[in-house]
């Protein structure tokens, strides 16, 4: 008896969630790129919107399974290639979704980059405006900034001017006419203070740069506040206050007083008749021609001063400082102290810098360790030195009268005066005595260092340079080049 023919399995089709997501991104990437849709727009909405993806995937298998069951087929399973589309769809998705939560423009400023430094999208559109009205006597200015330089000079009459240079990224040109439109400087009165606002935020999450030039009359004090940009103030009367996050600040010809709040800013500041406060963090701090006093405090890469009238003094996480008058300059950085032409009292509490100083007159308290001092005095006054692993080294007036108490634990202390009571023993090495008819005391401790006592005279003029031979009138014959 013949056996019934065998029906062959019914075969699966093949599933259309892959080739259908695919063409969904396809037309997305290709409105992108002939600028029917923006790439900002896509991206934004792929990072919100992504999920979708994945439902129609699952909506379209749902109705192939149901079809199978219809037909007595099997329904078509997802495949490697398809569980590998979904593995790159999820990844990108939630990378995206974190990327979009991050605020891009707080980064941008924390890593100082410029606007047309790092542009993945869109164009750069410039644009240029100008404000102008009348600025009341006696009144104040006040500018905000949020991303842009800011520069106030004198003005020529009683007016405020204003001259508006402004930068916007944006995909087209009728995208920056409208971020532009949104984003207007603005000039506003009130109570006797005058505000400028740069409104570079106007047009929301946008890259927008607003540059400021500020004509105002000289005698108003001013008020400035950036979070990335540079700050330049000159010809000023009145007091001047400036806060900048990012940026070189610059204020120069000021009659009134100069207060500075830095974050990862350089500052220059001179030709100050009134007071200089500077605080906070940043790179590199220049103040010179100051007749009041100067104040620091912080943190910064090296300090500059010359030529500063007032009392000095300087606050930081590891160096406390302050002295009378500075008549010439001072030069310190984070391993280095330089300084000329300093009038005492002076007081020093530092570590791990080589100092060197001087021109010095007046009163000393020094501290140090982990570096080598020296001082070279002018007009002796009290002193009191302290340091450790490192050598101190002292230079007097020939003629000064003075006491000694020096005393070297682990090293050795040298004289040029035969006055003093010198012993050099038992790993200790102790100086004591008055010269002349005494008069200041020169405390000197040291661990783990040398002590030397110097006259001013016993300082070695450098040998002059040697002079450059005369070159011949001729010059040599070159020899012939030779193959190796």
């Amino acid at each position: 008896m013949a056996s019934p023919a065998q029906v062959p399995p019914a075969r699966s089709r093949r599933s259309f969630a892959g080739p259908f997501v695919l063409i969904v991104l396809g037309i997305f990437f290709l409105l992108g790129n002939i600028g029917v849709l923006h790439w900002f727009t896509l991206g934004h909405w792929f990072a919100r919107y992504w999920p979708l993806l994945i439902i129609l995937w699952g909506v379209i298998k749902l109705l192939e399974y149901q079809q199978a069951q219809r037909e007595g087929t099997r329904a078509p399973g997802i495949g490697a290639g398809g569980v590998f589309l979904l593995i790159v769809l999820i990844v990108a998705g939630l990378s995206a979704t974190q990327a979009s939560r991050v605020n891009w423009g707080e980064i941008r400023d924390q890593i100082d980059i410029g606007d047309g430094d790092f542009e993945l999208f869109g164009h750069s559109y410039s644009y240029d405006d100008q404000l102008q009205q009348s600025f009341p006597a006696g009144s104040s200015l006040r500018v905000n900034s949020t991303r842009g330089a800011v520069n106030v000079k004198p003005s020529e009459d009683g007016q405020i001017h204003v001259a508006i240079h402004k930068r916007i990224n944006a995909e087209s040109q009728s995208d920056a006419d409208k971020f532009n439109a949104a984003a207007k400087a603005q000039i506003t009165l009130n109570d006797g203070l005058v505000t400028v606002s740069a409104n570079s935020e106007g047009a929301g999450n946008h890259s927008i740069t607003v540059n400021l030039d500020v004509s105002v009359p000289r005698k108003a004090s001013i008020v400035v506040s950036t979070r990335h940009g540079d700050v330049n103030v000159a010809g000023r009367d009145g007091d001047v206050d400036i806060a900048g996050q990012h940026g070189d600040i610059s204020a120069t010809d000021i009659n009134g007083k100069v207060s500075l709040n830095l974050g990862h800013s350089s500052a220059r500041v001179s030709q100050i008749a009134g007071d200089v406060s500077v605080q906070g963090g940043g790179g590199d701090i220049t103040v010179e021609g100051i007749q009041g006093a100067m104040r620091l405090s912080g943190e910064f890469d090296s300090i500059k001063f010359a030529k500063i009238g007032g009392e000095v003094t300087f606050k930081s996480a590891r160096t406390d400082m302050e002295f009378s008058r500075l008549n010439g300059d001072l030069d310190m950085d984070s391993g280095d102290l330089r300084a000329s032409d300093l009038i005492g009292p002076f007081r020093l509490i530092t570590r791990s810098k080589d100092i060197r100083m001087n021109d010095v007159s007046g009163d000393v308290r020094l501290q140090d360790e982990n570096g080598a001092i020296e001082l070279h005095m002018s007009k002796l006054g009290s002193m009191q030195v302290d340091n450790r692993k490192g050598d101190i080294r002292v230079y007097v007036p020939d003629k000064a009268n003075f006491q000694v108490d020096a005393r070297a634990r682990g090293g050795e202390v040298q004289s040029d005066f035969s006055e003093l009571k010198v012993s050099n023993a038992d790993d200790q090495g102790i100086a004591t005595g008055t010269i002349g008819t005494g008069g200041p005391r020169l405390v000197l401790n040291n661990e783990h260092g040398t002590i030397d006592i110097r006259k001013g005279s016993s300082l070695a003029e450098l040998p002059a340079p040697p002079r450059s031979p005369k070159l011949p009138k001729t010059p040599p014959k070159l020899p012939e080049p030779t193959e190796n």
